[in-house]
């Protein structure tokens, strides 16, 4: 599973590549900064920074994986007045459907870009076949982590609408691995509820909670071998619409060139 994390960050890292080594690059939401850290293996010479709502971002810093750590969220005033038009790329991976206003959360991160620089979203597609075919059992559907899911077309047409040019679009890429594995998990806890639950009013037996115990370790490798399925699975799917998330690189607009004025 971390080979797969790990290689996911690479591809997302090389998608990049075309457009040049960039002189700054900000990770929003960053965490403990994983990705700025594989990043720079593509990218040696690149400033990373990050934000995160969270103090991790901060011990990244201590790490030597991002050169600047920003908490808070990039839409709060003071933390965006430090970062509006310094970056050459702004990277949401995951991001946007966590947060509650990714509108305002994207024309942050393009307020904090420089003139013709590269927007980076990868996001989960609530439009892809797995969502259709399992509805309220897709794994993605997990509130309160993920509150919005974004069609990529919204997201494109928002893009659009502040004059960006969709640079790259497609979900061969970024699919992730986990529907399969996701759906046993969900019907495995339906099925064996957890016992301290607040709406229960009277609070299972020891024996009761013994047994959930037993039926959750026999329950387990039906979840395991689901998740080798999506494993197995997942060259295929990504060329299909069963491909759970999109990548989208955008560019700003640059400035228009001025006339030349000329004298009488």
């Amino acid at each position: 599973a971390l080979h797969a994390v790990r290689h996911r960050r690479r591809a997302t890292a090389r998608a990049m590549l075309p457009f040049g080594e960039p002189e700054s690059w900000l990770d929003v939401g960053t965490g403990n900064a994983r990705f700025p850290e594989t990043a720079r293996e593509f990218f040696p010479y690149t400033a990373f920074d990050g934000t995160d709502l969270t103090p991790r971002v901060e011990r990244a810093r201590e790490l030597g994986r991002v050169e600047e750590a920003h908490v808070g969220p990039l839409t709060d005033p003071g933390v965006l007045a430090r970062l509006a038009g310094r970056y050459d790329v702004v990277s949401l991976l995951h991001h946007l459907e966590r947060t509650t206003d990714p509108r305002a959360e994207l024309h942050a991160a393009l307020d904090a870009l420089r003139p013709g620089g590269h927007l980076i979203v990868e996001t989960l597609d609530p439009r892809c076949a797995y969502a259709a075919l399992f509805g309220r059992w897709w794994l993605p559907y997990d509130q309160p982590r993920r509150l919005h899911l974004l069609p990529r077309r919204n997201l494109r047409e928002e893009l659009e609408a502040r004059g960006c040019e969709i640079v790259t679009a497609g979900h061969r890429a970024a699919h992730v691995p986990h529907d399969l594995a996701g759906l046993a998990a969900l019907a495995l806890s339906h099925a064996l509820p957890a016992p301290d639950t607040p709406w229960r009013a009277v609070p299972p037996s020891p024996a009761r909670q013994r047994l959930r115990t037993v039926l959750l370790r026999a329950g387990t490798p039906l979840v395991v071998a689901a998740a080798a399925g999506d494993l197995a699975l997942a060259p295929l799917i990504r060329h299909t619409p069963f491909a759970n998330t999109y990548r989208l690189i955008a560019r700003t607009p640059k400035p228009r060139p001025q006339p030349r004025s000329t004298s009488a």
